[in-house]
């Protein structure tokens, strides 16, 4: 019988057990890297910006000028449609993603929050998107649009005084991280680790790399917290500006040289944009974003010749280089008077007039109710005025509204104190002239009811006078019936009374009518000849007298 000369392994059924799940749970374990790894790589990072102010078409036109490239080059790519874009209530938003040049590689995916209106309700729409992981990754862009270039001060002011009122209920987690973010920016573009535009910067020596630029009077005074971006819109109405109003060098040097000022105070950066023209707004929000094309670098370079082109990055500007622009502007005054702005209690109320009339009346009326006391007229109340030194001030008396001179010139007319024009309500206005026309009625009905009464009077003559006239002649008549006595006579063949034809003939005379048929017979002729009553008075009155005589 041939041997068995199959081999039998020695290892024990329970080894072989452990060793395979061993080997599972590393391959798991692989697996399991390898995935988290492919993800976190193809995971995009979020950006975000908080787009204030302006309209909604205009918040329109900054998300296309700045989304116009990637959108396009998404829709061919991919055949999608836009993002929508819901901005016409409270907050908005809408989102989009920005491409490399190659047109392959996703950098990143920017979501916008859009807001109008700097009003203290919606602050609590704005507090939930600040937390520690979206300060680092967030950029606050204010909208600002050259059709009224003198309300700048007063839009900016509103907007940062709505978000200091913001930043100030967030946590300390919130409140350390904004702390490091600025401390960051602060150092870009001053010999340290970043260029203005957010590159690495490399330095020439080692020396270069532990020496940073200090900084310089009035910059980074009032940091908000995270990065600030002011884009001034349609910059082709300067243009219309100098046209219409007579706007010329001086007056754009002025308006650029108080928003450099006041941004200066905030490590901001400012723009101009022109929507029918290219413009640096792109390169200029993805560097602030820490964006940044991995094929093609985009610098960033700055601008203050150009009045319609204006780029001023963050940390490159100065006191010197703002003086250099126009001669004979006080930067320390419109610096330190924006400290006074933004110390002002917001939101701010409107102030009551005191005058001689209201202290008599709450000497006279102590016990009246707080509810009458609110329903006092709207003339009684005017503007908070501005603080001393007011940034706002100086500059509202340097670039002036047009419509304000207008109303300046027909004021000094009158001798007027007040630019201002305050109405009152409808139905205030209602009530006030419908006591005007009560009194011009009451005036109206006394010489009235004076005239009727004449006119009663002289009719009442008239009519006593009438009755008085008819009473004469019928007792004339009387006394001439009774000498005559009753007359008869035969006309045709019928007897008639004479006083009754006489009767006849006045009722004729008075209402223009025949007289009633004298008998039944007559009621059928139809037609009868128009007499002459004169005559036939006269006839009857001969045939009266020739009884008489006979």
């Amino acid at each position: 019988m041939a041997a068995n000369t199959n081999r039998y392994s020695t290892y024990t059924t329970a080894s072989t057990g452990s060793d395979s799940r061993n080997g599972e749970k590393e391959k798991k374990e692989l697996w399991s890297s390898m995935l988290d790894s492919v993800a976190s790589a193809k995971r995009l990072p979020e950006k975000n910006i908080l787009l204030l102010g302006g309209s909604v078409d205009s918040q329109r036109e900054f998300f296309e000028s700045l989304s116009r490239n990637e959108l396009r080059r998404n829709t061919d790519r991919q055949g999608s449609r836009k993002p929508p874009i819901a901005n016409s209530f409270a907050l908005g938003y809408t989102y989009y993603d920005v491409l490399d040049a190659d047109q392959e590689d996703t950098l990143a995916r920017i979501s916008l929050y859009t807001l109008t209106d700097p009003s203290p309700a919606f602050a609590s729409l704005i507090q939930p998107l600040i937390t520690p992981q979206s300060i680092p990754n967030t950029l606050i862009v204010i909208l600002l649009d050259w059709s009224q270039p003198w309300k700048w001060m007063r839009q900016l002011r509103e907007w940062i005084l709505l978000l200091r009122t913001v930043f100030q209920k967030l946590n300390r987690e919130c409140s350390a991280t904004m702390e490091e973010v600025m401390t960051v920016w602060r150092e870009r573009g001053r010999g340290g680790g970043l260029n203005l535009d957010g590159t690495s910067a490399v330095p020439t020596t080692s020396a270069d790399a532990d020496v940073s630029l200090p900084v310089g009077p009035g910059e980074w005074e009032d940091a908000l917290g995270m990065p600030l971006c002011v884009v001034c819109q349609n910059a082709e109405k300067m243009d219309h500006l100098e046209k219409t109003q007579g706007w010329k060098e001086e007056e754009f040097d002025v308006v650029l040289q108080f928003l450099r000022t006041i941004l200066l105070r905030h490590g901001a950066s400012l723009i101009y944009t022109t929507p029918s023209l290219p413009s640096q707004l792109p390169t200029l929000v993805h560097s602030s974003l820490g964006i940044h094309s991995l094929l093609k670098k985009q610098p960033l370079k700055h601008n203050v010749i150009d009045r319609d082109k204006i780029l001023v990055p963050p940390n490159w500007d100065s006191w010197g280089k703002i003086r250099v622009l126009r001669e004979g502007f006080d930067v320390e005054s419109v610096s330190s008077g924006w400290t006074a702005d933004l110390s002002i209690p917001w939101p701010r109320q409107p102030q009551r007039v005191a005058n001689g009339d209201d202290q008599q009346q709450g000497e006279t009326n102590d016990n009246e109710t707080g509810d009458e006391e609110q329903e006092l007229d709207e003339d009684e109340y005017e503007e908070p005025t501005e603080p001393d030194g007011s940034s706002v001030a100086l500059y509202e008396a340097s670039v002036q509204d047009p419509t304000m001179d207008a109303l300046h010139i027909a004021g000094s007319s009158s001798h007027s104190t007040k630019l201002e024009v305050q109405t009152t309500e409808t139905q205030q206005f209602l009530e006030k002239q419908l006591k005007l026309l009560d009194v011009y009625k009451q005036k109206n009905e006394e010489p009235t009811g004076h005239l009727a009464r004449i006119k009663s009077a002289r009719k009442t003559t008239s009519d006593s006078l009438t009755a008085e006239d008819d009473h004469l002649k019928q007792q004339a008549e009387a006394k001439v019936l009774e000498h005559i006595g009753p007359v008869q006579f035969n006309m045709g063949g019928i007897q008639v009374d004479a006083d009754d034809m006489l009767q006849r003939l006045k009722e004729r005379q008075a209402f223009g009518t025949s007289p009633e048929p004298l008998s039944p017979e007559d009621e059928t002729v139809e037609e009868t000849p128009q007499m002459d009553t004169e005559n036939l008075q006269a006839f009857f009155t001969g045939l009266m007298n020739r009884s008489r005589q006979s």
